[in-house]
């Protein structure tokens, strides 16, 4: 009999989502001890927007939670999403912060990474992938998956040749507008896993419509593992169901090892903390519900959510359409970048202002600039000439590796903040989110633990 890896995604993606990264760790801590006995592959729980989240809007220090986490999921391996040099913040960190992050996470409990580039440029994950490896986690080397004229299963096969002759310990599709077809997918499995020793995991969202079906094709082309989410945050914008799934292959003669009765259990748990979302208004049913007009327009959620809440607070939303119909002429313009984070914001937010200001490029994002320069890296096909004497003036883009041009800065940052913290995880949250980190580590820093507090109790002193 066959086995598959299941990947849980409630505890980071699931929840990024649906809700906007906004599940807690009070909400979720009671069940941790049970998810740690379902049979996951893995959990994921760290990386991606969680660490932006858990300072700006939960007031969580994130490495506590990663800590707390460990403390009671001691059999599942636990996951985390890292975009390679950017860490998980929106540009590129030299590679002394790189290499602290990862000894860090490493350390407090994360044993299995995902590195991905937003550009496919696997310059800018070397460090990363090393790093992983060195501090005795696994490297899961990523592709980041979207349709173009230039991305075709040939390019995609020798990216992961790429990976695997770089030492990643396996790799990861990462389909995050949820455009892979059913056969493509196949056809894609079955080429890479032809082509490449390691194991192949695939990771989708069911924006359109297409994950499950996309998902069946993979496993019968050899794919080892699959991530979902439990049904009461799966579909939508999230990904399929881990108990639909797991009936389904167990019905097709493949072995999850997951535990029925156990996973029912998991999602009755979670279903009041949906019902709460939904009455807050931080999950809007409509986030539910398949939108196959991304296969149009190539759009992840999380960016036409931010497309719309621009042009409201324009008074543009009349604009919407226009603006949909400039995202993949600016996207082509760029070279194709797949639309993940950081692309999907530059593209979306320079196709906004074109429509705004009704002349393209009239007004460029420094991003943009940025981007055209090579500081976020290669960009996988040509950018259109006008676009880039327009960027560049006179300037040279830079062809090498960016992180190279940058100077370490970690210890330096130590020494500037002293007066706040000397912890290096705390150093590290600053270094991601300098102006939100700061005002955290503040607060954290003039407010006591409860250990604290229960000591100052005791002694009188308040």
């Amino acid at each position: 009999m066959n086995s598959l890896h299941i990947t849980e995604t409630i505890l980071r993606d699931a929840n990024q989502s649906l809700v906007a990264t906004r599940l807690s760790f009070d909400q979720f801590a009671p069940i941790l001890d049970k998810l740690d006995k379902v049979g996951y592959y893995s959990l994921e729980c760290w990386g991606g927007a969680t660490f932006d989240s858990c300072i700006r809007y939960l007031n969580e220090d994130p490495w506590d939670r990663l800590k707390k986490i460990k403390l009671v999921v001691k059999n599942t391996p636990l996951q985390m999403l890292l975009r390679g040099q950017n860490i998980l913040g929106y540009k590129h960190y030299p590679d002394d912060c790189v290499k602290e992050f990862i000894k860090a996470s490493v350390y407090h409990g994360i044993d299995i990474i995902r590195i991905f580039d937003a550009l496919n440029d696997y310059r800018n994950i070397k460090v990363a992938l090393e790093e992983t490896k060195k501090q005795g986690a696994h490297a899961q080397g990523t592709i980041v998956y979207t349709v173009s004229p230039i991305h075709n299963i040939e390019n995609y096969v020798k990216l992961a040749k790429q990976l695997e002759d770089m030492g990643s310990d396996s790799i990861c599709i990462k389909d995050m507008a949820g455009l892979l077809m059913p056969k493509t997918s196949f056809d894609l499995i079955k080429n890479i896993k032809e082509n490449v020793k390691i194991p192949v995991y695939l990771h989708s969202h069911s924006t359109n419509g297409l994950a499950e079906m996309s998902y069946l094709k993979a496993v019968e082309a050899g794919i080892n593992g699959i991530d979902c989410a439990i049904s009461s945050f799966a579909g939508g914008t999230s990904q399929p169901a881990t108990e639909t799934l797991h009936y389904a292959l167990t019905k097709s003669g493949y072995t999850t090892n997951l535990n029925g009765t156990l996973l029912k259990e998991t999602n009755d748990f979670f279903k009041p903390i949906r019902e709460d979302f939904i009455k807050s208004g931080i999950l809007n049913p409509k986030v539910l519900s398949p939108q196959p007009e991304g296969l149009i327009y190539q759009i992840p959620g999380g960016m036409l959510s931010n497309m719309i809440s621009q042009l409201k607070e324009q008074n543009s939303l009349n604009k919407l359409e226009e603006v949909l119909e400039e995202v993949p002429k600016v996207r082509k313009d760029l070279g194709y970048p797949p639309l993940v984070t950081p692309m999907s914001q530059m593209v979306g937010t320079q196709a906004t202002i074109n429509i705004l200001t009704g002349e393209k490029y009239k007004m460029l994002l420094k991003e943009v600039k940025s981007y055209c320069k090579g500081e976020y890296g290669r960009a996988p096909g040509e950018i259109n000439q006008t676009l880039l004497k327009k960027a560049l003036g006179n300037e040279k883009p830079i062809t090498s590796r960016y992180a190279d041009t940058l100077k370490p800065i970690f210890e330096k940052t130590k020494n500037d903040i002293k007066n706040i913290t000397t912890n290096n995880e705390d150093i590290l949250t600053y270094l991601s989110f300098p102006e939100i980190g700061e005002q955290f580590l503040r607060k954290k820093l003039y407010s006591p633990s409860p250990e604290q507090l229960r000591e100052k109790t005791k002694t009188g002193v308040v």
